[in-house]
């Protein structure tokens, strides 16, 4: 992302769960009544304008807005799945999330009661940290920690947490969405290893990445949302094979639980035809800490 600006990509992916009002119900699996709060009050007001007009009206609002259409159904799948990560860690007695490259993340505010005494760790870019306090306001279930991941040390990440109350000692529930195809390989380890020193045993992690044929062997539409992303400073630059990562994993003290593609989950969750509007080439991965030290 470009100096003192908030992330551009968070603001699109708060914007996709933000049109969710707008898809058929039966494609509607998470709503966010926070995503459109980042391109201010007109916006807010014409979404909810249209959700509450018949469906063919709903229908007809997409005409000018079709290749949204794809990402706000893709993000649906994507939220919804990593809601029930959160729902279980916390239903099994986790007190701990934090959210890495937490953006326009509106889940401290979504879920709510379901969190019980869960406190939430949001770490992010100073910039985008600033603008998500002026649109959404403060919460005393989130503590945020500004935190430049491209100048600031992982190292330190586990003693900021610390210092804000986090507990490495006890089960913590990292969340880390939408953020890995942006990294190097060097910072995804380290971020890896930050992660694990302050997880507490029955720690997990759970975030989305890419397959490594989009980052080296794009499609014509992927080659199009990467040259969106690198003009805005964001360009995608790493990718996993399934096997590949977990043998990584395995290296810096993770065991994966479950690692699905988006269309499995898509297959799952939405009805035909929605369900085959949702890509392949992205997966969801949930890893668990393992009693293994970490690789030096």
């Amino acid at each position: 992302m470009k100096a003192g600006r908030p992330s551009f990509t968070a603001a699109f992916v708060a914007t996709c769960r933000g049109l969710a009002p707008m898809l058929p119900s039966s494609a509607r699996l998470v709503t966010d009544p926070f995503g459109m709060r980042v391109l201010g009050p007109a916006a807010e007001a014409t979404v909810a304008a249209v959700s509450r007009s018949p469906a063919p009206v709903r229908a007809l609002a997409w005409a000018p807005m079709l290749p949204m259409l794809p990402w706000a159904l893709y993000m649906q799948v994507r939220t919804k799945v990593l809601d029930d990560v959160v729902r279980s860690f916390v239903a099994a007695g986790g007190q701990q999330v934090v959210i890495l490259g937490a953006g326009f993340d509106a889940r401290a505010w979504r879920l709510g009661e379901e969190l019980g005494d869960a406190i939430v760790y949001e770490v992010d870019h100073p910039a985008t940290a600033r603008a998500k306090r002026d649109r959404f306001g403060e919460t005393s279930r989130v503590r945020a920690l500004d935190f430049d991941f491209e100048a600031d040390e992982l190292s330190s990440l586990p003693a900021r947490l610390e210092a804000l109350g986090h507990r490495a000692d006890q089960p913590t529930l990292t969340l880390w969405e939408g953020v890995t195809m942006y990294l190097t390989q060097r910072a995804f380890e380290a971020t890896l290893d930050a992660v694990r020193a302050y997880s507490g045993r029955g720690s997990k992690l759970a975030f989305n990445y890419v397959d490594r044929g989009i980052v080296e062997r794009p499609s014509p539409a992927a080659r199009a949302v990467s040259a969106i992303v690198r003009a805005v400073g964001e360009p995608f630059k790493l990718g996993f094979s399934p096997r590949a990562l977990a043998s990584l994993l395995e290296q810096h003290g993770f065991i994966v639980d479950e690692d699905r593609g988006f269309d499995e989950h898509a297959s799952r969750l939405l009805p035909s035809p929605w369900s085959r509007v949702v890509r392949r080439g992205r997966r969801i991965a949930v890893v668990e800490r393992s009693a293994t030290a970490v690789r030096r």
